[in-house]
C-alpha cells in the first residue's frame, strides 16, 4: 500500500517517504505547518489514492475524548421510555450508543484513513489519552461494560497549526513532518494541477504577483495556497482581465487574497511596487 500523490495533491519526495513509512510502521503521522499548506488535504489525498474511506475528527477546544469515541444518547432513551412508541428496546442500552469518529474508524469493516484535524486545539489530557487509545486500538464503553477493538488499524493523520505546544509523550509516539510553504516552482506545479490549461504568461504573472504580495512585511495573515487558487479562478472568470495587468501593478480581487481589513489596506498601498 503505497501513496504516490493524487490528481489534486502535489507532494515532495520527503513527504511521500514519511507518509509511506508511517503506513508501513502503522504509526500516526503528525503534520505541522501554517494554515493553507495542505495539511488537511493530505488525508483526503491519501484516501483518494489508496481507495479508502476518510473519517474526519475536527477537534474542538472543549472536546472530551469520550466524544470522539462514542456517545450515550440518554435523552432519546428517556423519551422512548416515556412515550413508548419507539422500535428500540429501552432495556438495551447498546441501542442508544452512537460511535464517535474514532469509534467509527475502529468498527469499520474496512481499513480507513482517520484524520484528526487541529489537535493543538485540545488540552494535553485529550492528546495523550487519545494516543493511548490509538496505541492499544481499543476502548471501553462503560455503560455496557464492553470493549471495542479495532477491526482494522486505520491510517492516522494528525494535523496541527502549531498554535500550542504538544506534549513530549505525544510527540514521541508519532512520526512528524513539517510542510513548509511551497516555493514558486512547487506552487506552479500545484496551480497546474488545478488549471492544466492555464497559459504560461498568466501562470507566471499570477505566481510572481502572489509571492510579491505575500512577502509584504507588514501583512499579518499572509494569503495561502487556497487563496491563490480561488484568486486565479476569479481572474479566469473575468472576461476583462488581461495577465499584463499584473505587470502594471493592477491587481483585481485583492479581497480574495487578503481577509483582514488592515492587510487589504496595506496590500493596496503596496500595489505600485508590484511590477
Amino acid at each position: 500500500m503505497q501513496f504516490e500523490g493524487s490528481t489534486k495533491y502535489v507532494l515532495d519526495s520527503e513527504l511521500k517517504k514519511i507518509v509511506n513509512i508511517s503506513i508501513a510502521l502503522e504509526m500516526p503521522l503528525l503534520i505541522k505547518g501554517e494554515p493553507g499548506t495542505g495539511k488537511t488535504m493530505l488525508a483526503y489525498a491519501i484516501a483518494e489514492s489508496l481507495g479508502l474511506r476518510l473519517i474526519v475528527l475536527n477537534v474542538k477546544s472543549n472536546m472530551k475524548l469520550i466524544d470522539a469515541l462514542y456517545q450515550y444518547d440518554t435523552l432519546t432513551r428517556l423519551n422512548d421510555s416515556r412515550f413508548g412508541d419507539s422500535k428500540r428496546n429501552v432495556a438495551n442500552i447498546e441501542e442508544y450508543i452512537k460511535m464517535g469518529k474514532i469509534g467509527q474508524a475502529f468498527v469499520s469493516d474496512e481499513k480507513v484513513v482517520l484524520l484528526i484535524d487541529e489537535i493543538d486545539k485540545a488540552d494535553t489530557d485529550f492528546q495523550d489519552d487519545m494516543l493511548d487509545v490509538l496505541d492499544m486500538m481499543q476502548f471501553d464503553i462503560l455503560e455496557i461494560d464492553k470493549t471495542i477493538k479495532a477491526k482494522h488499524r486505520p491510517i492516522v493523520i494528525i494535523t496541527s497549526n502549531a498554535k500550542k505546544d504538544l506534549s513530549d509523550p505525544f510527540l514521541g509516539r508519532c512520526n512528524f513532518h513539517h510542510i513548509a510553504f511551497p516555493d514558486r516552482e512547487l506552487m506552479s506545479r500545484i496551480v497546474l494541477t488545478h488549471f492544466p490549461d492555464i497559459n504560461k504568461k498568466m501562470l507566471d504573472n499570477c505566481i510572481r504577483a502572489f509571492y510579491e504580495m505575500r512577502d509584504i512585511e507588514e501583512i499579518e495573515k499572509r494569503p495561502a495556497t487556497r487563496e491563490l487558487i480561488n484568486w486565479i479562478r476569479a481572474l479566469r472568470m473575468d472576461k476583462d482581465f488581461d495577465a499584463e495587468m499584473l505587470s502594471r501593478g493592477k491587481i483585481p480581487y485583492l479581497g480574495i487574497l487578503f481577509k483582514k481589513s488592515r492587510d487589504l489596506e496595506i496590500a493596496n498601498k503596496n500595489l505600485i511596487k508590484i511590477k
